[in-house]
């Protein structure tokens, strides 16, 4: 039996997998904070002295994090854990290009965040959800194999140097195409293609993009701008949406950008009078 407390932040996601032993258990006991489960359609609210547990898990359980919370963590054989070993040595690698790029740090968890409200507001299937989930927290991955000088460059790329940048996706996509989720590796490969064609690495354009990588495009373009880059300082929020709105159509999905200018204006990021998309 393993044991553990554990704490995460507020506004996270996490999944508990199906595991491969057969009759291996999980509770989870709240010590602090309230997270929602989210199993078969069902959404349950577990708050300080509430428990969770599992026992032959056929479809991996959704939990977000309403604050920041501690629980208590219990497993019956330590063989299994929230994530498959695979996808935890990938995870690191994130951890290790936003410690390459000092400014880039938590970037994933952001652009993952904001991905997954633009797909429950366009009522993505579950299944997509969790893809989605998964492609955003990986989707920089392949930025590993660029150089800490490039990606910390305060000026200009030239040339040759974006040449460099613009094999990350293409990498990112080969480093996680053993996977077992489906489509994560495409989705990271389109991430920065755009509806008109002018992205990368491929050139796609409109539909021959994954809606998926859609949602990441205008999720990973907003926190772009709204943090600070080694060429610049972080621009507002109102600037961002701004730069959204103005290339609906010919980068970015209009219905996403739409999406998105909702949940920041729910979020009592943005005024009412910025919510509507030309």
């Amino acid at each position: 039996m393993e044991c553990m407390i554990q704490t995460i932040s507020k506004d996270n996601l996490f999944y508990v997998y199906p595991s491969d032993t057969p009759d291996v258990m999980e509770f989870f006991y709240i010590l602090s904070g309230e997270m929602v489960c989210e199993y078969q359609g069902e959404k349950i609210k577990l708050e300080p002295g509430d428990y969770y547990s599992a026992v032959n898990l056929e479809k991996p359980v959704h939990f977000s994090t309403l604050t920041d919370i501690t629980y208590l963590w219990i497993i019956s054989e330590p063989t299994f854990y929230q994530l498959s070993d695979s996808l935890l040595s990938l995870k690191a690698i994130v951890h290790e290009v936003e410690k390459k790029d000092i400014h880039t740090h938590k970037h994933s968890e952001r652009v993952s965040g904001y991905a997954v409200k633009m797909a429950k507001k366009l009522m993505l299937p579950k299944e997509r959800l969790e893809n989605l989930f998964v492609a955003s927290m990986l989707h920089d991955i392949g930025k590993i194999n660029i150089p800490s000088e490039i990606l910390n460059k305060p000026g200009k790329l030239t040339d040759q140097e974006f040449s460099v940048v613009k094999r990350h996706p293409g990498d990112g996509a080969e480093m996680v195409k053993d996977l077992y989720y489906k489509d994560i590796a495409t989705i990271i490969e389109q991430h920065h293609e755009r509806l008109n064609g002018s992205g990368y690495p491929r050139g796609l354009k409109g539909e021959d993009i994954l809606l998926e990588a859609r949602i990441i495009a205008v999720s990973d373009s907003f926190d772009a701008m709204t943090e600070d880059r080694a060429y610049r300082k972080a621009f507002d929020v109102q600037y961002a949406v701004d730069e959204l709105i103005s290339m609906a159509d010919t980068h970015y999905d209009r219905k996403v950008v739409e999406a998105f200018v909702e949940i920041l204006k729910e979020e009592g990021r943005l005024e009412n009078e910025m919510l509507k998309v030309k």
